[in-house]
């Protein structure tokens, strides 16, 4: 996906967020964010998408911390949120290509990162907005969704920080039914290395068997590896407890 396409889908997604938080009231429960109700969700993202456009607007070459969270309910935190939302997305549309700010992994360039970080970020909560509302999710695009499968792989997992590692190398193999994208995961006691995946040659064939693969439709594989919808949504074979190690491991702070 490009910039283009990242911008329109993060202006879809949040209108959806805040229309499903809107149907759902700021005092109800997110089940897939245990221990939150719809204001949290709203006030986590408001922040989020005013840090985002802070790097993007003022072009801050190392990591600042972002804003308060609004101290707001109801009507005013919608509309806060709504606000700040439009104001993430005129930002990267009038974003120069040649942006250098502060980014957290590796990107073709600072605008595509923060356009691709911020329609998944916006995504996933949408999601959990319309958990909170009741009811069936809104689709995910093939496309985005295998993009953001890659995302989380190759870019939150290769940091330092993810805590998804064993101490027997291991290999964990992430298949996508109806893109044919395929993720090899390597798996050790150092951060993890991913290859192949949406930017590989569609006929990529892994150099090795894995211990475990998890397949299924880049939504579904979007959503259970963001901890949106059960693994068990996945179609499971090898070994059952890498995915169990994902599961108890992957989450990203």
């Amino acid at each position: 996906m490009d910039i283009a396409e990242h911008i329109t889908t993060l202006a879809e997604e949040g209108r959806l967020l805040a229309e499903a938080a809107t149907e759902a009231g700021t005092g109800a429960p997110v089940p897939t964010c245990p221990g939150w109700q719809v204001r949290d969700l709203l006030r986590h993202t408001a922040m989020v998408h005013a840090w985002a456009t802070a790097f993007v607007t003022e072009g801050y070459t190392r990591y600042v911390r972002g804003p308060a969270e609004p101290d707001l309910d109801g009507p005013e935190l919608l509309d806060r949120f709504g606000e700040g939302h439009r104001r993430l997305v005129a930002a990267l549309e009038g974003a120069s290509p040649d942006l250098h700010c502060w980014t957290f992994f590796a990107a073709p360039s600072p605008l595509a990162f923060w356009a691709r970080r911020q329609a998944h970020e916006t995504a996933v909560h949408r999601v959990d907005a319309e958990s909170a509302r009741d009811g069936a999710l809104s689709p995910v695009a093939a496309a985005h969704a295998a993009d953001g499968v890659d995302e989380l792989l190759r870019g939150f997992h290769a940091r330092p920080k993810s805590r998804l590692r064993t101490e027997v190398p291991r290999t964990l193999r992430v298949r996508s039914t109806d893109t044919g994208a395929v993720w090899t995961v390597r798996l050790s006691v150092d951060p993890p290395r991913t290859t192949g995946g949406t930017g590989a040659p569609t006929d990529h064939a892994p150099d090795q068997a894995a211990d475990c693969e998890l397949s299924g439709t880049a939504r579904d594989l979007y959503l259970s590896l963001w901890n949106r919808i059960p693994l068990t949504t996945l179609t499971v074979t090898g070994d059952p407890a890498l995915a169990r190690l994902w599961r108890e491991k992957s989450a990203v702070n």
